[in-house]
């Protein structure tokens, strides 16, 4: 996933360890005051620098904590094994991990503060949740051109019934998303998209990433 990126005129090249230490600075500054009271005079006295350089490099606040935590997801490999259970389990993981390094409740203020101004919207979506989505629905269609689930399952919906767990807790923070969250909704979309589900499920105890404990193979 990569991080928001402004690309200036002819001149001095970009100075990259200054662009990690501006990202590093906003991530810490970030933890230590929530995104409401980020300032960018914190962050320049951060990382040793000052507020033009930020500029010189984003063009808003907004922009700037984009590209820090946009860093800070990285670029997630899903897995793609072949067993449909055990890759979108692990995926859905790695994902809700990665969003778990976030700051807590910064997500939730900067979606209301960029809500009103489409470009930024648009940037947000992009570059913090599309990734995702799309690694999501690679899967998915992995999944359907193995035979594993039906043709006529519309994927973009699946996607969405899928991201939904972790976007709304990640956002509204009133819950966390445990293995066993993730396990499960899973498991219930699986259920009802599946050409065989107990063949999906005899796939994932073979393959060692199915719990046998879990309340829906009981």
């Amino acid at each position: 996933m990569q991080a928001p990126q402004r690309h200036g005129g002819s001149g001095r090249p970009r100075d990259t360890h200054l662009d990690t230490a501006l990202l590093d600075a906003t991530l810490a500054v970030l933890g230590e005051v929530g995104y409401s009271r980020l300032t960018l005079e914190q962050v320049a006295r951060r990382a040793g620098t000052t507020k033009p350089s930020i500029y010189r490099r984003w063009p808003t606040r907004q922009h700037l904590v984009l590209a820090a935590l946009a860093r800070q997801l990285g670029d997630v490999t899903v897995p793609d094994t072949g067993c449909t259970l055990c890759d979108l389990g692990e995926g859905l993981s790695v994902f809700v991990a990665a969003f778990d390094r976030m700051p807590p409740d910064v997500l939730g203020s900067l979606l209301a503060d960029c809500a009103g101004r489409p470009e930024l919207r648009a940037e947000l979506l992009n570059t913090l949740f599309e990734p995702p989505r799309c690694a999501v629905g690679h899967m998915l269609r992995s999944a359907r051109d193995r035979g594993d689930l039906r043709d006529d399952v519309d994927l973009d919906l699946a996607v969405d019934l899928l991201g939904s767990l972790v976007h709304y807790r990640i956002l509204f923070g009133h819950a966390p998303v445990t293995e066993r969250d993730i396990e499960t909704a899973v498991e219930t979309l699986l259920q009802g998209i599946a050409t065989d589900y107990p063949a999906l499920l005899a796939h994932a105890r073979e393959a060692g990433g199915d719990s046998p404990t879990h309340p829906l193979h009981t």
